[in-house]
């Protein structure tokens, strides 16, 4: 399957349209599809995007809080609550009051959580891989370093 295929592009007739030349909503295509790439890719080992997203930053080392993983990932307190929750029940991650704030729930990878998100990677990075395939080395550094500044700003 291609991005392309996953989100419906083989609409020529509508690809005529102004809006095929939007910015908001080529990364929202690309990000649609990628999702589905990314979620089939991450069925081995019983994750999906969201879940990913959250063990990857409890195994980045940098003692994410909740409040954290919910600005940085953009989504509502209750849904990382929920995400922590069933990362938590699988053993995956755990929760430890913050050192400054005992208010604050660091999440951290256990060593099982640890394990999953190597093979998690291995698997989204030939998600990725799959998703950029008519992009070459360079242009895909390119995307990213334009994705990164245009957030910036």
């Amino acid at each position: 399957m291609t991005v392309g295929d996953a989100v419906g592009t083989t609409q020529p007739r509508l690809a005529q349209a102004a809006i095929a030349d939007d910015i908001g909503l080529l990364v929202a295509k690309l990000h649609a599809a990628g999702s589905v790439v990314n979620n089939r890719a991450l069925a081995d080992v019983d994750l999906r995007e969201r879940s990913y997203s959250v063990l990857r930053l409890a195994c980045s080392g940098l003692e994410p809080t909740q409040r954290e993983l919910a600005e940085f990932l953009s989504l509502d307190p209750s849904q990382i609550v929920a995400l922590v929750d069933g990362l938590e029940q699988r053993g995956l991650v755990e929760r430890e009051q913050g050192r400054a704030d005992r208010r604050q729930k660091i999440v951290r990878a256990t060593a099982a959580g640890e394990r999953i998100h190597a093979q998690a990677e291995a698997a989204v990075r030939a998600s990725e891989r799959e998703q950029l395939a008519a992009l070459d080395d360079d242009e895909v550094a390119t995307l990213r370093s334009l994705l990164r500044r245009a957030l910036r700003s």
